[in-house]
């Protein structure tokens, strides 16, 4: 696993750890660490198994995925953990949330509520369904993980920290029902930001959606002051693992 380990810049609340997407990498966490990092937390970025400078050459969507991220915040120090995934990202976040005492919650956005769904929903349409039940098989094989075992949905039902979900209303990749669903099996506090005219990859984006994850985080996370606050002046974030 390559990353990034970024060290808050004011007094310490807690460590986030961003989750990118399929086909991205820790890249796209930026802006991420640039607006948090301020606001009192370290976050941590790291390339996601078979993604960017990590190893692997199969993606199993959460199936191995979480048990890389339960590693990954076994490093950290000690406080409260946020999760923030984006569709990828969200969902391994939600299935590695579960059983993870020192995760106060979780930001999921764009997450698909199960993969054998999502990937059905978008296989070509002209395939019959013998084809996509053979392509499940052939990926479980390579992948040696079980795809009925990749479930947002279940992972949500055990869930009781809070959970904020963000999805674009106009999502044709991964439909906002899926987030829907996820909301219904939520058990704990929960909320669901629909953003008008936003694609899959775009509702973060959306118009005032930072400022509601900032005010949700500070009222999870309250500001404190922590005896082992630390400082970075290097610009770019050093690994989180060799």
């Amino acid at each position: 696993m390559r990353g990034w380990s970024c060290a808050a810049r004011t007094p310490f609340r807690g460590s986030l750890v961003y989750l990118h997407g399929v086909a991205d990498n820790r890249a796209s966490s930026v802006g991420v660490i640039e607006r948090l990092t301020r606001r009192g937390f370290d976050v941590i970025a790291y390339d996601s198994r078979a993604h960017g400078q990590s190893d692997g050459d199969t993606c199993t969507y959460g199936f191995f995925e979480k048990l890389d991220l339960r590693r990954v915040m076994d490093t950290l120090r000690p406080g409260p953990i946020v999760l923030i995934g984006s569709s990828l990202g969200a969902a391994v976040a939600l299935q590695a949330a579960v059983g993870q005492p020192r995760v106060v919650g979780v930001v999921a956005a764009e997450a698909f509520s199960d993969l054998r769904t999502i990937a059905t929903e978008r296989a070509p349409a002209y395939l019959p369904a013998w084809t996509i039940r053979q392509a499940f098989r052939v990926a479980e094989q390579q992948g040696r993980f079980d795809v009925a075992r990749v479930s947002p949905v279940a992972a949500a039902r055990a869930l009781r920290i809070p959970v904020l979900l963000i999805h674009g209303a106009d999502d044709h990749d991964t439909s906002p029902e899926h987030s829907q669903r996820l909301l219904a099996a939520l058990g704990g506090p929960k909320r669901l930001i629909l953003v008008a005219n936003a694609g899959h990859n775009q509702a973060v984006s959306g118009v005032g959606v930072w400022s509601e994850i900032e005010r949700w985080l500070d009222g999870l996370v309250p500001q404190t002051v922590a005896d082992d606050r630390r400082e970075t002046t290097d610009p770019k974030p050093p690994p989180v693992t060799q």
